[in-house]
């Protein structure tokens, strides 16, 4: 397989604070590659650096590079990265527009699309086959939505952009263990179609069991990686991070 994404020696920071410290992974084509590790490690840090997003919301790199594709994106801006790059994130909250239908929420997100109605349209139609709930409150705004439905307009916008390379932040937060599944179910299937998913989740049992291969963040620093089956089988894995 191909490497998709190469993130080298990433040092970055809000500020003054140093919040990765020289950080590297990489995640290939057809993958789902998982990063875990508590609250504050560095996880979310690490999608926004990768999206591109500018300060003061995302950090500021201050060394080390990120390639995409074979090419370094880090004068890329965000609406390139979308546009140009075809990434999309979900991110941790979900961040829709309340005050705007499902159905107009999608329809953002095919704002870069330049390839015809008839392409966009299949698109809808695959979001719809895949979140039925959402076929049926299309018209309704979603502010209005139940949390879990929240998610699935979240990763259906995303689908919109016609992404090839998917980052998911929490994608489990505050759902129920049965659509939490669901979703995993569907992001797995996305996956067989070709999608390549770089993922992070409080829940590192269920990520592990999902993806390929997952990366270990503590305090801003990679301190174990490997294989899912490596990983859940580590001592200081499992006792740190899966309860065990």
């Amino acid at each position: 397989m191909n490497t998709l994404l190469e993130v080298k020696n990433l040092k970055v920071r809000y500020g003054n604070i140093e919040a990765l410290h020289g950080i590297s992974f990489d995640v290939k084509e057809g993958e789902i590659v998982t990063l875990i590790g508590a609250n504050g490690a560095g996880k979310s840090t690490t999608l926004m650096s990768i999206c591109r997003l500018p300060p003061p919301e995302a950090p500021r790199v201050t060394e080390g590079d990120i390639i995409f594709k074979g090419q370094s994106i880090l004068n890329v801006p965000p609406h390139k990265v979308v546009s140009d790059l075809d990434m999309a994130l979900v991110p941790e909250g979900r961040r829709i527009f309340g005050n705007l239908t499902v159905e107009e929420n999608l329809k953002l997100a095919t704002y870069a699309r330049t390839d015809g109605h008839e392409a966009t349209a299949r698109d809808y139609d695959r979001v719809y086959t895949l979140f039925p709930r959402l076929a049926e409150r299309k018209k309704q705004r979603s502010e209005s939505l139940s949390g879990g439905e929240q998610q699935m307009l979240a990763l259906g916008r995303a689908i919109m952009s016609k992404c090839g390379f998917l980052m998911l932040d929490e994608p489990s937060m505050g759902l129920a263990p049965l659509l939490m599944y669901d979703m995993f179910r569907t992001l797995k299937e996305l996956n067989r179609e070709g999608l390549t998913i770089l993922l992070i989740e409080q829940n590192a049992n269920l990520a592990l069991r999902f993806a390929h291969r997952g990366y270990v963040l503590d305090t801003g620093e990679i301190v174990a990686q490997g294989s899912s089956e490596q990983l859940l089988a580590d001592p200081e894995v499992k006792k740190a991070y899966l309860g065990g």
